[in-house]
């Protein structure tokens, strides 16, 4: 799977206003991620996950500047994302299923903060694209 000109365009379009609130839609992320998917939360059992804890908003940071990799490597994400890959597949032993409740949570995210801006063209890239960065943090499991 591979992203269009015009579909990387719009990634390209919504990273440039995300990354100016990328502390904020991190930890909005991570709080819904945390609220609506509760198995998710034995990852972090060292962390205070109530909304708004400094361990959110340092962790959704992380996330999407992660995010904010893979946008500036968007013909290069595999190598871009390989390190994450291998922390999550190697040493975390993350659940592959939880990439997908992030994405989901963070496109949610993404319509709350941009509404306007989120048509069913921008949602349907940035599905696809958080699409193929769970496909690689989750390959190494293979």
């Amino acid at each position: 799977m591979s992203l269009t000109k015009t579909e990387r365009a719009i990634i390209t379009s919504i990273w440039d206003k995300m990354s100016v609130q990328a502390d904020a839609i991190g930890t909005e992320t991570l709080e819904r991620l945390f609220s609506s998917y509760l198995q998710t939360k034995t990852y972090f059992p060292h962390f205070d996950l109530h909304p708004g804890s400094p361990q959110l908003h340092a962790h959704g940071s992380k996330v999407v500047a992660a995010l904010g990799d893979a946008v500036k490597n968007i013909d290069n994400m595999q190598v871009a994302l390989t390190k994450l890959s291998d922390l999550h597949a190697y040493v975390l032993r993350v659940d592959p299923v939880n990439f997908k409740f992030l994405s989901h949570c963070l496109l949610v995210t993404l319509a709350t903060h941009f509404p306007a801006d989120f048509t069913a063209d921008v949602h349907a890239a940035w599905d696809k694209f958080m699409s193929i960065v769970s496909s690689i943090l989750t390959e190494k499991y293979r």
